[in-house]
């Protein structure tokens, strides 16, 4: 699980704000599968509509240069994002996310090795409402500032705490990643940053940076499905 701040930065955060001030608003179970039927109550921005395709339009812009989501993705395929709502008493309970998904108007179907979520709402502004994720070794209650995302294996057992107060705004979706194996990927994410660290002291060109960038290409080559 890897926490990415800042994903939005204030002024994309109020831009999203107003175009979601002109957003329908469907039940939740309209994209439910059979699993989640029983659990998920919650809203969300029409698929396919001017605001969702707006908002979509910008985060994926912004994922697509943003080193650190890279970095901890690899991403290959994205499923198109949706925009939730949590209003009070609602909630999602219990679930794992689909193995499969297919993108609105495509028959491509998308691998999720990987689940995001990323917070519109400030969080003094609504109770409840923590992402509960079970990990091995317990559980993680998250409730990120608004314009931060979290990254998490798809094949975890995770629920949205139902709100108690005010309203819980995110974007949800999954990614398909050139590496689907989670310990390989985690294991590159770390490469990775020790590779940008030492770059940040050494310079590009010095020799421990060049071996070890070398390496996480070889394992990359070595590990990704691409």
């Amino acid at each position: 699980m890897i926490v990415i701040e800042n994903v939005f930065n204030e002024q994309q955060l109020l831009q999203v704000r107003q175009w979601l001030q002109h957003a329908t608003w469907d039940n939740g179970l309209v994209t439910a599968g059979q699993q989640a039927r029983g659990v998920k109550k919650n809203q969300q921005v029409t698929a396919g509509s001017k605001v969702s395709n707006t908002v979509e339009d910008l985060l994926l812009d912004v994922l697509a240069r943003h080193p650190a989501f890279i970095s901890a993705a690899l991403p290959l395929k994205i499923v198109t994002p949706m925009i939730n709502r949590y209003l009070v008493g609602e909630t999602y309970g219990l679930h794992v996310d689909n193995a499969i998904r297919v993108p609105l108007n495509s028959t491509t179907r998308i691998r999720t090795d990987l689940s995001a979520t990323l917070f519109l709402t400030d969080p003094a502004n609504y109770d409840g409402g923590e992402l509960e994720i079970k990990e091995q070794f317990g559980s993680q209650k998250l409730k990120l500032n608004a314009g931060d995302l979290v990254l998490y294996p798809s094949t975890s057992l995770h629920q949205v705490t139902p709100v108690t107060r005010g309203e819980r705004i995110s974007v949800v979706f999954w990614i398909q990643s050139m590496v689907r194996d989670n310990e390989q990927r985690s294991m590159l994410y770390d490469l990775d940053q020790s590779v940008q660290s030492l770059t940040g002291t050494l310079g590009h060109e010095a020799k421990e940076v060049m071996q070890l960038s070398g390496l996480y290409h070889n394992l990359i080559r070595k590990w990704s499905d691409t």
